[in-house]
């Protein structure tokens, strides 16, 4: 009997992947060990320096930025999370911040300038309300994953310690994306009536956001021909046999797995991620990445 291979595996504790946690769906060929890492998104840097897992969620632009920097591991197009983004630029409740235009000039916070939230809202911001990224001041309080990806020079890093949501309330930054640890009751959206711009954005560019898929050491992808498939089939199963609820605007398959179904949205975030310098516009070093954004520069399957 053939021993199964055993992955040293960390993703966040989803509904949709508790099947394969607890043993509902299983393989013939693979076992995976998981390591719990609270937030997933700590696992990303570990991952893509120092090879850290076998297999892990990974934030699709830290995958972008990994393979443009020839780092050894192939994505898989199994989409973890992702979600609408116009809801997460918010103000203090009695700021004096009307809308997107006002941003012009203030200081906007976000975790990393390379955060995949951060790059959708800077899209939104540029295509919808004609605000560039160099238009704002991004205060940051940190960098990349991905080693030797510097910031660019309208970036500033916040002082040691400092957390977003005390820079908000102290009035260091005027907004902030994705903020952590604030009452709602604290804040409102930027974009005012969120939900509904949101509605019109998707019904005008059909992109439902990716944020996280999977990411596999290359190793083990070019030693095992068969793994990528095994892998997308049993994240499958263990979405079906916890299925996510249908999704008001979206539909029913409110989380499509497979290149086909979600190359719109990825080639979308790889294009902004390029044009707000996170990637080169062509290759780098031995880097795949080209103009074109092709999802299969970053994702085996």
């Amino acid at each position: 009997m053939v021993a199964r291979l055993r992955l040293r595996t960390a993703i966040g504790d989803y509904p949709h992947v508790q099947a394969l946690r607890d043993g509902r769906v299983r393989s013939s060929r693979v076992n995976f060990e998981f390591v719990s890492v609270t937030p997933v998104s700590r696992a990303f840097r570990p991952m893509v320096r120092e090879l850290a897992f076998d297999l892990s969620e990974i934030a699709v632009v830290t995958l972008a930025q990994a393979r443009a920097c020839a780092v050894p591991i192939v994505g898989l197009s199994a989409v973890l999370m992702r979600g609408f983004h116009h809801g997460a630029l918010v103000c203090r409740r009695d700021s004096r911040i009307q809308g997107p235009a006002d941003l012009a000039g203030r200081a906007v916070g976000v975790r990393a300038w390379s955060q995949t939230t951060g790059v959708w809202v800077r899209g939104i911001l540029s295509e919808e309300y004609g605000i560039d990224p160099p238009d704002i001041r991004w205060v940051t309080t940190e960098g990349a994953h991905v080693a030797d990806c510097p910031d660019p020079p309208w970036v500033v890093r916040a002082a040691p310690g400092a957390e977003l949501a005390g820079l908000l309330r102290d009035g260091g930054i005027e907004a902030g994306v994705a903020l952590g640890g604030l009452d709602p009751a604290e804040v409102r959206t930027v974009i005012p009536d969120a939900e509904a711009s949101a509605v019109g954005w998707y019904r005008r560019r059909g992109i439902y956001p990716v944020n996280h898929a999977l990411a596999l050491r290359a190793s083990l992808h070019d030693a095992h021909p068969w793994l990528a498939g095994e892998l997308m089939a049993l994240f499958a199963a263990a979405r079906d046999a916890d299925p996510p609820p249908p999704h008001a605007l979206v539909g029913a398959d409110a989380l499509p797995y497979g290149l086909p179904a979600n190359r719109i949205a990825i080639e979308a975030l790889i294009g902004l991620a390029a044009a707000q310098g996170l990637i080169p516009k062509g290759p780098i070093n031995k880097g795949p990445i080209p103009a074109a954004c092709r999802a299969e520069d970053l994702f085996a399957v």
